[in-house]
Parts: structure tokens; sequence; C-alpha cells
């Protein structure tokens, strides 16, 4: 039986060769000053200096201490050009960041573990050209005088809502946290906010709409029921108390069947008939109407406004594209209200978030423009039958990386938009699933366990490959790889760890990472 397979039928792997032998003892490893005289690492000392250095080392040589202790470390570990070798990664990894680019291949683009919207080209140009030194943040460059951060934007966000007025803090979490906060407070007879049972969220994190009440100072009023409420249970529930009526859209979930609810519109008269505030948050939050781009429809600020809303809240980094932001857009009096509130200074926003939001709203300014120059609408409204043809182009390069351990197929998938928004709707997708050899099913002992390692190899590579596995297969949906190549020149490297973590003697790892090289070069 290969190595490979008895991997994949979930029997024992064969030994290291470097666990095999003599094995050191703790006094046959040098003392750090030793290691530190060693040619190789008086490069690293150059380099790094000696403070990186000599710490690495000790924390290197404590480590092989306890392994030669436990009787695990071979001889030739404890060699001063092994040992200078391993402090020469070691300084490495230190130094590597931990924030790293990653291929989102799991299907859903708007990825919160893996940073969300994309930001545009001109993001990142308008990010270096301006911070690369001192800036307006807060100078009026027309009075000499001081400036107000907000201004960045403001104009921005007005033109695009219709809103009079418009805020900015550093997430949507924070832009409800202060508008109830500043809505509610300014409320001489009390702090009540009126909010349907139905809509009463949670987003990640166990950020429950409820406990941002408490956390505001307000008190939390729920009216109707969980899957219907009424105008008369908002008019019934208003009292002296009140301060402020909400509305939540529910975008991470969807509650079908025998429903009802009250629109903002009616909402609105309900609000202002008692000389009360109606704010609404949309959580992900589009300035366009999706749908125009073969997407389903997600609710706008400019659709709650129109409808009288006084205050919309929305994410800078879901559907917007952007960077992390809280967005608040309404009428000059409750935004003013909202702004001179002091929780507003420790929720504001910086000047790295700040330059990219502004940026990215300006592309809004060209609507035709719009899907070319916004990477997460690009990605959101590309077409099923282009991501298949990518798929059937990259197949043969990544079978050739994968074999023999693993059989490659072009599948039709379905993805998502993520981030909560639009839970229930589907993205026509296509990529590639990658089964182990021989076939799959619960039959097939220990294809679990080769997945596992065939996605940490791909989470291993210099560019991190983030797939998902699902019905015994690695699937790599191929929705946001707009680059192939950057998936194809890690081909080689993928057959090598492959063969390495699969037990596959060097040489035949060599040659799978040789005709994945060959045919890497076919692949677009």
């Amino acid at each position: 039986m290969r190595p490979a397979e008895s991997v994949v039928d979930g029997s024992k792997a064969p030994e290291d060769p470097m666990q095999a032998g003599p094995k050191a003892e703790p006094k046959d490893l040098p003392a750090v000053d030793r290691l530190l005289r060693e040619p190789a690492v008086a490069a690293l000392l150059q380099e790094h200096g000696h403070t990186l250095v000599a710490g690495e080392a000790r924390a290197l040589l404590e480590a092989r201490r306890g392994e030669a202790r436990a009787g695990h470390l071979p001889a030739g570990a404890a060699a001063v050009p092994a040992l200078a070798q391993a402090l020469s990664q070691a300084v490495g990894q230190r130094l590597a960041p931990r924030l790293r680019a990653v291929l989102n291949l799991t299907g859903t683009v708007i990825h919160t573990n893996l940073g969300r919207a994309l930001l545009a080209d001109a993001a990142m140009q308008h990010l270096i050209a301006t911070l690369a030194g001192p800036n307006n943040l807060e100078y009026d460059l027309q009075s000499g005088g001081r400036g107000e951060r907000d201004s960045i934007v403001e104009e921005l966000l007005t033109t695009l809502t219709g809103a009079e007025a418009a805020t900015v803090v550093n997430n949507n979490a924070a832009a409800v946290l202060l508008t109830i906060a500043a809505l509610a407070s300014s409320h001489e007879g009390g702090k009540e906010v009126i909010v349907s049972r139905g809509e009463l969220v949670e987003i990640g994190g166990a950020f429950r709409m409820p406990d941002v009440m408490a956390a505001a100072g307000a008190t939390l009023v729920e009216v109707g029921t969980t899957n219907r409420t009424h105008p008369h249970d908002y008019e019934r529930a208003i009292g002296e108390r009140t301060a402020l009526v909400m509305k939540v859209h529910t975008s991470n979930y969807a509650i079908q069947g025998f429903t009802s609810a009250v629109d903002e519109a009616e909402l609105a008269r309900i609000a202002h008939a008692r000389g009360l505030p109606l704010a609404t948050d949309l959580g992900s939050g589009s300035l366009i109407d999706l749908a125009a781009h073969g997407l389903p429809r997600e609710p706008t600020p400019q659709d709650k406004l129109a409808a009288g809303c006084d205050v919309v809240t929305f994410s800078g980094d879901k559907l917007l594209g952007g960077p992390q932001a809280g967005l608040i857009v309404g009428s000059r009096a409750a935004i003013t209200r909202i702004r001179k509130f002091p929780l507003k200074r420790a929720l504001r926003m910086s000047k790295l978030p700040l330059a990219a939001l502004e940026a990215t709203l300006r592309l809004y300014l060209r609507p035709e423009r719009l899907v070319q120059d916004l990477p997460t609408l690009r990605l959101l409204a590309r077409p099923a039958a282009d991501i298949r043809g990518m798929a059937t182009r990259l197949l043969p390069a990544v079978a050739h990386a994968v074999a023999p351990h693993f059989t490659v197929a072009v599948v039709e998938l379905a993805g998502q938009i993520g981030s909560g928004s639009l839970p229930v709707e589907q993205l026509p997708s296509a990529g590639l699933a990658i089964a182990p050899a021989g076939g799959r099913g619960p039959g097939r002992k220990g294809a679990g366990r080769a997945l596992d390692r065939l996605s940490a190899a791909l989470r291993g590579l210099p560019l991190p490959v983030i797939g998902r596995i699902a019905d015994d297969r690695l699937l790599l949906d191929l929705r946001c790889l707009e680059r192939p190549a950057l998936l194809v020149d890690q081909l080689p490297a993928l057959g090598v760890a492959l063969g390495a973590t699969l037990g596959v003697a060097l040489g035949s790892a060599t040659d799978a990472a040789a005709a994945a090289a060959a045919a890497a070069q076919d692949a677009p």
C-alpha cells in the first residue's frame, strides 16, 4: 500500500525519518553565546539586532532542552548549523505579520472573518496619498482654522442619500449605540425606546439589541409579537416616558409565513404625531438598488429617509464596499444632537478609515462605473458562467498539484453575500471540488482527516487559500478569484506540501510539483 493511500484510509503514516536514530541530550546543546557566534547567526544579528535575535535564541534553546529531556530531540537537531537554521526561521516567524492577505474561496463574498468588503483601488490610492504625511483631518483649508472631521464625508453622504445632515463613527454597532444614547437621553420625560419584538436582533459576537439599549442607558419597550406587529401596538405603547421609536431591519435572518410588520412610513406618522423621532437601523445598508445588477433588492437609506425616518444607520464595510464605519444620516436636528453627545468623541473614526470611506463614497457619484470600480459589487454581480469558465481552465493545474492523493472536478455551487446581508438569498457560482482519491462517503475511513490536511496545506501557502469542507469534499468557490495567477503560482508549493504531510517520498512530491507547474503554464 502506498503511503498516500494509508493516510486516506486512516492508518498510521510512515514515521518521520527525522524522529528516528540517536537522540540528543540537554548537555549537547550549546550556550546562547556560542550560538550567537555562528556565522549564519552573525548575519541575523547584523540585520535584526541583538535584542530580537538573542531573545529568539534563548527561547529556541529552552524548547530544544525540553525536547531533549523528554528524549524526543534527534541528535542532528542539536548541532549548531541546524540550530542556526531553526533560529533564522524563528526570527522570520516573529517578524511575520499576523494580519495577512488571503484568497477567499469560501463562496461568501463579504466574509466577516476575512475582512468583509474589499477596498477599491481608489480608496487604497487615497490612503497612501493623504496619509504618507500630515493632512487636513481637522483643519479648514479655506478659513485656516480648526475643522471638523465629519465634514470630510458629510456632503458626500447628504448628496448620495438626500439626508439633511450626516455623521460617522467607527462601526455600525457604535452608530446604533450612539443614536439611542443621544436621542433617548435628551428626552425630559424618560428614556423608553419602543421596538418590535420581531426586530430584537443579535449580530455576531453576541451583540444583542436589548443589551445595546441597556448600554445606552435606555429602557427597552417591546411591542407586538415575534411574527406580527401592528400600528396599534406602537400607539398603545407610547407614553410620557417614550423618547424614541426604533425600527431594526432584520438583515441577518428572515421571518416568513404568517407575518405582519409596520413599515417606516406608517411608523413615522405614528411617532411624529406624538412629537417623537423615528430611527431605523439598516445593518448592511446599500446606497444603490442591487436589483439593477441582478441581485436581490436590499432597502436603502434613501428609501427610509423618504418614508419619514429621522435617523438611519448602516455599515460602511458591507454592501457599501468600504472600510469599517458606522454611517448616521438624517434630519439636521437629530444629527446635531447625536454629534454633540459626549460619547461621539469616543466612537469617532480615525484618519485611515475616514480617508478610505471618502474615496469609496466618491465612487458612487459615478454610478455607471460603479460595478467596474467597486470590488465588492463587481464580485457580487459576477456572472456564474464566467466563474464556471475559470474553474474549467484551472482544473488541470489543480488536479496535477493534488494528485495522486485527491481528485478534482468542476462543480456548480451556491455562494452567499455574507455579513448578515440577505441571508436566505444565494449566489449561483462554480468552483472546484477536491475529494480523496478512491471515492468519498461514510465508508471512506480517514477521508475527513485527509481533507483537513489538504485544507491545512492550502492555509499554509505564502498566500493562504481559504476554502470550505462540505460533503466529504474541499470546495474552492472561485467567485472571489479575479486573478487566477495568485492560485496557480502556488500550486507547485502545494504539491510539495502535500507530499510532505501525506508521507510521499521527496522525489515523488517534486515530480508532482513539476507537473503542476507545467500545467499551471496553460492556466489563465
